[in-house]
């Protein structure tokens, strides 16, 4: 599911900007009059900005791609943190199997213009 939804971001950056959101769920047992089953309740969303940079020389190649190492390093070690001591919200595991939060992984549609900037859809 991952190489998919990583694909999908491959394909929808033609534009330069575009944005993954992973979203984790907890499944609840519907406690409605007529409905029965489980519904899914997302617990914890998170939207990653992706930009897109074309270097026009292999200097640039390499300088560009040292920012990104450290700048993928820096943003995965905020969430880390920001994970780690933010627990309380976190639904107690109650499942059996491999996967006990369901994940969701969506590409937004391309950022750009002054409508997606304000977020009018």
């Amino acid at each position: 599911m991952i190489d998919q939804r990583a694909a999908a971001l491959e394909r929808q950056l033609e534009s330069e900007r575009s944005s993954a959101v992973a979203g984790f769920f907890e499944k609840r047992r519907r406690k409605a009059w007529l409905s029965r089953g489980d519904e899914q309740v997302c617990w914890e969303c998170w939207t990653v900005k992706v930009t897109v940079a074309e270097p026009r020389t292999e200097s640039e190649r390499a300088k560009v791609r040292r920012a990104m190492e450290q700048t993928l390093l820096t943003s995965a070690m905020k969430i880390v943190t920001f994970a780690n001591s933010h627990k309380d919200h976190i639904p107690p595991i109650i499942t059996q199997g491999g996967n006990p939060f369901p994940f969701k992984i969506n590409v937004d549609q391309k950022e750009t213009g002054w409508v997606a900037r304000m977020r009018i859809y």
